[in-house]
C-alpha cells in the first residue's frame, strides 16, 4: 500500500498533472517573501514614522448657558415635523436620527456620549439630562488629596 501511494506520487510530479510538488509551492512562497523583503526597506526609508505620544484627552466640560435651545434647536432641525408639542418627549428609537443628534451636538458642544451611555439615550430630556452635567478633569483620588482628610486618613504619593 505504502509503495503504492509513493508510486502515484512520483508518476504525479513527473507527468505534472496539475499537482504542483510540495517543494515548488514551498520555493514560490521562498521567492515572494525574499522580493517583499528586498522591497520594504526602500520604503521603510522613505517614511519614518513619527513615535510622538498624543496629549491625554481633556474629559472637562461646562454646560453652556444656552444649553437647553441649543438642544431644542437639534431636535428640530433633525426630526422635523414629527415632534410634538413637548420636545423633550421624542423619542430617539431609531438609531439613525439618534446618532445624527448626538453626532451634531458633540461637534457642537465638543462633548462626546460615551458608548457606555448610549444606552440610556431613550428620549430628548435624557441626552438634556447628560448634556446639563459638568465634568471634571481630575481623578477621584486628587479631589480626595485637595479635601480636609481626618486625622487617621492619609494618601502618601510615591
Amino acid at each position: 500500500m505504502a509503495a503504492a501511494t509513493g508510486l502515484l506520487r512520483v508518476w504525479r510530479q513527473r507527468m505534472n498533472l496539475g499537482v504542483p510538488a510540495r517543494r515548488a509551492l514551498w520555493g514560490s512562497q521562498r521567492k515572494k517573501q525574499e522580493e517583499l523583503e528586498a522591497v520594504e526597506p526602500a520604503a521603510s526609508v522613505e517614511k519614518q514614522p513619527v513615535l510622538v505620544c498624543p496629549p491625554p484627552r481633556s474629559r472637562k466640560y461646562l454646560p453652556p448657558e444656552d444649553l437647553q435651545s441649543r438642544l431644542e434647536a437639534r431636535v428640530r432641525e433633525i426630526f422635523g415635523s414629527s415632534i410634538c408639542k413637548d420636545w423633550q418627549q421624542v423619542s430617539l428609537e431609531e438609531s439613525r436620527l439618534k446618532y445624527h443628534l448626538l453626532a451634531q451636538l458633540a461637534e457642537d458642544l465638543g462633548h462626546i456620549v460615551p458608548n457606555s451611555h448610549l444606552h440610556q439615550m431613550k428620549s430628548a430630556s435624557d441626552v438634556l439630562a447628560f448634556y446639563s452635567t459638568p465634568m471634571k478633569d481630575i481623578s477621584k483620588f486628587d479631589e480626595l488629596s485637595t479635601q480636609e482628610l481626618p486625622p487617621n486618613l492619609r494618601i502618601h504619593w510615591q
